[in-house]
């Protein structure tokens, strides 16, 4: 599963690249910052009050008024105090109002892996609504394994091109067998480079880590607005604590009770509608590199062109070539934000001529590669923690290629690919510790749920589900494309979010939006 972050702009590389920079640059303490238990008398098991009780030692970083931090959190919360703790990076914007502050609003962009340190500084401290930055100090942790919060590595970047490179869409026992050893060494390299930490990044211990920061701040509740994967996350936070629940906006949902294979299928589905969404755009065009008839046409010539390069890749001006795997990826990309769509004609277009660097630019985006050539960890974090928040979708290649049919029902365009890249877990080196299951959150506050009709990674279904899960969920809808709502152009959802964050009243029942 990998929803990949939802920012704006489209992708916000640099920040995740940017924040160790940031994150260095040391100052005096804020010697100010509240203590937790100056706040919030509450009951927690003695081992874990060490953390509970820690004060954050705020230095400013990177300009503009940020200010960053480390948190404490113990490796397991199993055994706290008894073996190695966490740092965990964290950096907030205190708020620009000189009214009465409401109190700390955690952000996070979803991934899993997404930097949420990076997408404060670059992108919610600024854009979001002037009235709710009066209100609320914007906060942001990695989470543990990404970004700076001992982030989770497993190939060097030489490494990892190689890897991006690998046919995904195997027609034989020679290719099948080169695509599981990528997988294997993969794997390995998790192991190898990231050690004890591979196996403590699962979302519920995440979630307890989002408590610890909470009392930290001095929250007696948390206030919260997750995107993506952030949306399960978030759930999991208010199912575990529901009692210090404040206002949770979970937007473009996951949907926890689904199996892995169910959820790679559902948004293989997910991205076949994007596709649909773009085609019907495209063939309206004069000049659509997938023709001007039908959208069933323009489906049939992208396939006909992903297929012409697994055999004969396109010329890049650099020493990658664009094949098959990375052109896929490259459309897959601009299936997140219907403003990418643009360029992915254009990207689209000059592909077919032999020129193959938008598509490699948009594959890039995705894999959060760098022009320097050096990876983001959103590509490790992101199987690090759905291997171990899930069992695998699929065990052996023969099981994959059982439901490939039903993936490329599911969509002919991407099917069969997102089939075998739902292979990935089966040779993960850590054993997963969760599994699906439905979450209540019963006694929590309202909690606004957010989904979008034609979102391609997380599907509108997945978020009327977990609405109807959680028992004091109002589910806000927008009807249109692209992932997520919030902070895309719609007035209508961003006035009855900003109004459910600033008052706490919920939008109406079936609040449907444009």
């Amino acid at each position: 599963m990998h929803t990949r972050p939802s920012s704006r702009p489209l992708r916000t590389l640099g920040a995740a690249l940017t924040a160790a920079a940031l994150l260095s640059s040391g100052c005096s303490a804020d010697a100010s910052a509240p203590r937790a238990a100056s706040l919030s008398k509450e009951a927690v098991p003695a081992a874990l009050k060490p953390y509970y009780e820690q004060s954050l030692s705020w230095r400013p970083c990177g300009g503009a008024g940020f200010e960053c931090a480390t948190l404490k959190a113990p490796l397991d919360y199993a055994r706290p105090g008894t073996g190695r703790d966490l740092r965990l990076a964290v950096s907030r914007k205190k708020a620009a109002g000189t009214g009465r502050r409401l109190g700390s609003l955690l952000v996070n962009p979803g991934g899993p892996g997404g930097s949420a340190v990076g997408y404060l500084q670059s992108f919610a401290a600024v854009g979001y609504p002037a009235r709710v930055r009066a209100r609320y100090d914007m906060v942001a942790m990695d989470p543990r394994g990404v970004a700076e919060s001992e982030p989770i590595t497993c190939l060097s970047d030489r490494q990892m091109d190689t890897f991006t490179q690998t046919d995904q869409t195997p027609d034989g026992r020679g290719e099948t067998d080169r695509l599981v050893a990528a997988y294997k060494k993969f794997a390995r390299g998790c192991a190898t480079r990231s050690g004890r930490v591979l196996g403590h990044v699962s979302t519920v211990e995440a979630a307890r880590d989002m408590d610890v920061l909470r009392a930290a701040l001095g929250d007696r509740k948390l206030t919260y607005v997750g995107a993506s994967y952030g949306t399960f996350l978030g759930a999991t936070y208010a199912d575990l604590y529901p009692h210090r629940v404040g206002r949770l906006v979970l937007d473009g949902a996951l949907d926890p009770t689904l199996s892995s294979r169910r959820i790679n299928r559902d948004q293989t589905a997910g991205f076949e509608t994007a596709f649909t969404a773009f085609a019907k755009d495209c063939v309206r065009r004069v000049g659509c590199p997938l023709g001007t008839g039908s959208v069933a046409t323009a489906r049939e010539r992208l396939g006909a062109f992903f297929t012409r390069l697994d055999s004969h890749p396109a010329r890049t001006g650099e020493s990658r070539d664009l094949g098959e795997p990375l052109a896929t990826i490259g459309v897959i990309s601009a299936m997140y934000d219907e403003t990418a769509w643009p360029q992915l004609r254009t990207a689209l277009r000059s592909a077919m001529d032999g020129h193959g660097d938008g598509l490699l630019g948009l594959a890039d985006l995705y894999y959060e590669r760098d022009t320097d050539g050096s990876y983001a960890n959103l590509m490790y974090a992101n199987p690090a923690v759905n291997c171990l928040d899930l069992p695998p979708a699929f065990r052996t290649p023969a099981e994959v290629r059982k439901s490939i049919p039903d993936f490329q029902k599911a969509s002919p365009v991407f099917g069969k690919a997102l089939a075998w890249a739902a292979l990935n877990c089966a040779y993960w080196p850590v054993r997963p510790t969760g599994a699906a299951h439905p979450l209540h959150a019963r006694g929590a506050a309202p909690i606004v749920v957010v989904g979008t009709t034609r979102d391609p990674a997380t599907p509108y279904p997945w978020a009327r589900a977990l609405a109807t899960q959680l028992s004091s969920a109002t589910l806000l809808t927008y009807d249109g494309d692209g992932h997520t709502a919030y902070g895309r152009g719609s007035r209508c959802i961003d006035d009855a979010i900003n109004t459910y964050l600033l008052t706490g009243r919920p939008p109406a029942p079936h609040t449907r939006c444009r």
